[in-house]
């Protein structure tokens, strides 16, 4: 839970007891409850809002496909595959044949 382990969760929960005292913590943890739940439901409508927007093709948008290498991705296909790949191969060298760099005298 979001990168949490056991004992710091327990340090998280005994600190809030101290500065928030036991008999308000109940309360607390209700009003933040509310306010997740809240937030929850305006990313809902606003993800909602913008498959409506986008039109046909984007009904299984997803938020986390709001990246744009994602979204070009999902939009353009495999066929970015094959584009990379031939690009890849341009910039690969043979493990055999090195190359040493040369300085350019006019520069100097």
């Amino acid at each position: 839970m979001f990168g949490i382990g056991g004992g710091e969760f327990l340090t998280l929960l005994i600190l809030a007891v101290i500065l928030i005292g036991p008999d308000r913590l109940p309360h607390v943890a209700t009003d933040a409850a509310k306010l997740v739940k809240r937030l929850r439901e305006i990313a809902n409508a606003a993800t909602a809002e913008l498959r409506e927007n986008l039109g046909p093709g984007f009904e299984d948008l997803e938020v986390a496909d709001l990246h744009p290498k994602k979204l070009i991705r999902k939009t353009l296909g495999n066929s970015l595959d094959g584009i990379s790949s031939e690009i890849n191969s341009g910039f690969s060298l043979d493990k055999t044949e090195k190359k040493k760099a040369q300085i350019d005298p006019d520069i100097l």
